[in-house]
């Protein structure tokens, strides 16, 4: 059975998009929005009792929360994401649990009050504490690229894909990232991805 994609490609399953986009399987989305009456369908909550999205169902397996959805397609599909071994599992899920711990939200914040709140509800203040406290996670994101091209191994594995999905919301709030070298070298890499570019010209349409 092909795999289902609940969601869309202007949140969070825009990363799920991206992941399947590299493996080269063949998929089908399912367009739901982020709103409460699109998701609170006795349907929907059967297979995600939170009403949100994504929700990746594969036969008889169905799951939610993006990062798990992606580990779980590099561990279980053959190709070029997927995992070799349990060591760059691990690593993956590190830094994929790493970015959303000590980068989501921050980076979140910073969108907001920078492009997506109207102006008058927009504090610069906000948006100055979210940098400098992001300035610590990006040292440590920067650190670890030093003298590597990915952050595991040797190839783009699943673990660059979370955590670049995360910092693709940096890009759009204009964050400083002019002091990291090596961290604005990777993310510019795993941007230029013709995958990730697949998805990024379905959200603006084209």
């Amino acid at each position: 059975m092909m795999l289902q994609l609940y969601g869309n490609p202007r949140s969070r399953a825009m990363r799920c998009l991206w992941m399947l986009e590299e493996m080269g399987e063949p998929y089908q989305l399912i367009e739901k929005s982020t709103r409460a009456d699109d998701l609170q369908s006795a349907e929907y909550l059967r297979l995600n009792p939170n009403a949100r999205i994504p929700t990746l169902v594969d036969g008889e397996v169905v799951l939610w929360e993006s990062m798990a959805i992606n580990l779980y397609l590099a561990q279980k599909h053959e190709g070029p994401m997927h995992c070799a071994g349990p060591e760059v599992l691990g690593l993956a899920a590190q830094w994929s649990f790493w970015a959303v711990l000590e980068m989501e939200a921050l980076l979140l914040d910073l969108l907001l009050h920078r492009a997506v709140l109207p102006e008058f509800a927009r504090d610069a203040s906000y948006a100055e504490r979210d940098e400098l406290l992001l300035r610590k996670p990006l040292g440590v994101l920067n650190d670890a690229l030093v003298g590597h091209e990915y952050l595991v191994g040797n190839s783009f594995t699943v673990a660059d894909l979370n955590v670049a999905s995360i910092l693709v919301w940096g890009k759009m709030a204009r964050l400083d990232m002019s002091t990291l070298s090596e961290a604005t070298r990777w993310l510019d890499g795993c941007l230029a991805r013709s995958a990730y570019g697949r998805v990024r010209d379905r959200t603006s349409g084209k």
